[in-house]
């Protein structure tokens, strides 16, 4: 066995174990929310990538379907811990609604105003966005792993689509960009270790 070989196994056992361990963690996350979870878990798939970027060989047929595996997981299940970190760092508290979206209170009208009412009705707007959120890490991911990475645009735009009639708040606009953001670079990263490993 010469340096190259025990590079290469070298190389795969830090992306197994690491993807792995980002694994394990993204689900943590997604269940018991936690920020040390996600810290760890964006660690463990930084190692991940670099890993995957080391590799000479495309992954054996025996490990395609565990690196693709684990990093579906990853990108599906960390992805919403990771957006809602990166919210709560951007906004602080903002209150959540029962329905997983936001509270927002609105400008009263003219004829409130002319009434003395100072401040507007509040609403529940960006309502169910942790299924959103994970059918775009789904269709993100797969675009990446497929080679298809267009399709990332036909993402956002059906996204942002949408939401267009709930975005003229500033909380929504706000929360919209940073959690879409966090939340497709989170998938990305997780694809891009797949399509190295691969390719």
């Amino acid at each position: 066995m010469n340096f190259a070989d025990v590079a290469e196994a070298i190389s795969w056992s830090a992306l197994l174990c690491s993807l792995a361990a980002a694994g394990v963690l993204s689900v943590l996350a997604f269940l018991r929310p936690a920020s040390a979870y996600v810290w760890f878990a964006a660690g463990t798939l930084g190692i991940a990538v670099m890993a995957a970027a080391t590799l000479g060989d495309p992954a054996r047929m025996s490990f395609a379907p565990l690196v693709t595996i684990l990093g579906f997981t990853v990108a599906v299940f960390g992805g919403s811990p990771a957006a809602a970190t990166a919210l709560r760092l951007a906004m602080g508290g903002v209150a959540p609604g029962l329905h997983g979206g936001i509270i927002i209170t609105e400008r009263p009208t003219a004829d409130e105003q002319r009434m003395g009412v100072t401040t507007g009705a509040r609403r529940e707007v960006l309502r169910g966005g942790l299924t959103i959120g994970v059918l775009e890490r789904i269709a993100s991911a797969g675009a990446i792993i497929a080679g298809f990475p267009e399709a990332l645009a036909i993402v956002v735009a059906v996204k942002g689509v949408g939401r267009f009639t709930e975005l003229e708040a500033p909380e929504a606009r706000e929360r919209f960009i940073i959690g879409t953001f966090a939340s497709l670079i989170w998938a990305c990263a997780a694809a891009l270790v797949v399509h190295l490993a691969l390719r």
